[in-house]
């Protein structure tokens, strides 16, 4: 039934504001559960069909949420990551970009050993097509249930990616937008390890950019892996020390190269797509291989 999102998610969206909202709409169109919005003082409310409530706690009291949706501006966000595990919510998927580094350092620590698993900042969040199950600001209309899984620090990346399995009739398992702040909750690796562990996913796609190690790291999963992983690293031509996109996506350093990604991800036996337009004939051409397709 693929990740982090079943028949079962009863979603709750912290900061209830226009994109909350509109992304609520979404949601529940595709028929996930959107239970509660959160909105400090102006709980008993109901905007968009939608009950607001003042606090995580109320929302899960009363309506049993079990993931947290946070679209809270950014000064504000690191406290609504840990409201949500402070009231046992066991996912929270940040959709929230510039959340201050310092602010993300104490969220890591404060988070470990609570239950609650954190999903982004700045991610496009996660969708289970096979449960019809949103939480995050993805299209829906790209997503075919099936039974890859997908792993992107990149929203436009994973849309684009999606689109060309849907086209090739490539289903997907799930969708897991990690993030691209240059701290996170959620790692690749972990991403990765939880599609290895999903019966219902036989192969992945993982979209890297530079900047950082994690692409390193996932690739020394992937070794353990047993089953196929294409992926494909975004930044090849990106200048050393500026900026691409994504806070995270700075190369500072021979290991935050593409080349670098690219070489590892080869080496621990993933195939690797050198254009974006490649990444989905990649992986089918590895369901082939493998018999999957």
């Amino acid at each position: 039934m693929g990740v982090l999102l079943d028949e079962n998610t009863r979603v709750v969206i912290q900061g209830f504001g226009g994109a909350g909202q509109r992304e609520a709409r979404t949601s529940r169109a595709y028929g996930t559960e959107i239970v509660c919005g959160v909105t400090p003082g102006r709980g008993g409310q109901v905007l968009e069909d939608t009950p607001i409530r003042n606090t995580v706690r109320e929302a899960v009291d009363e309506f049993g949420a079990n993931v947290s949706l946070i679209f809270v501006p950014a000064p504000f966000a690191a406290d609504a990551i840990l409201e949500t595990a402070d009231a046992g919510v066991p996912v929270a998927i940040c959709i929230t970009e510039g959340i201050p580094v310092h602010d993300m350092v104490k969220v890591k620590r404060s988070l470990a050993g609570t239950g609650t698993m954190l999903i982004g900042p700045n991610c496009p969040g996660v969708i289970t097509p096979m449960a019809l199950a949103r939480a995050g600001i993805m299209p829906t209309d790209v997503y075919l249930p099936g039974n890859v899984g997908v792993i992107s620090r990149s929203g436009t990346l994973v849309y684009e990616t999606v689109d060309q399995l849907t086209r090739l009739g490539i289903g997907q398992s799930s969708s897991v937008g990690v993030g691209g702040d240059p701290i996170i909750g959620t790692t690749q690796a972990e991403a990765l390890a939880m599609f290895e562990a999903d019966p219902d996913t036989a192969a992945v796609v993982l979209i890297g950019e530079i900047g950082g190690t994690a692409e390193q790291e996932a690739a020394d999963y992937i070794t353990q892996m047993s089953k196929p992983v294409t992926a494909f690293i975004a930044g090849a031509t990106a200048p050393p020390g500026r900026r691409m996109g994504h806070a995270g996506a700075i190369i500072a350093g021979r290991a935050g190269t593409a080349d670098a990604k690219k070489e590892a991800l080869r080496a621990a036996g993933a195939a690797v797509a050198d254009s974006p337009s490649d990444i989905g004939a990649t992986m089918q051409q590895q369901l082939q291989d493998a018999g999957l397709l």
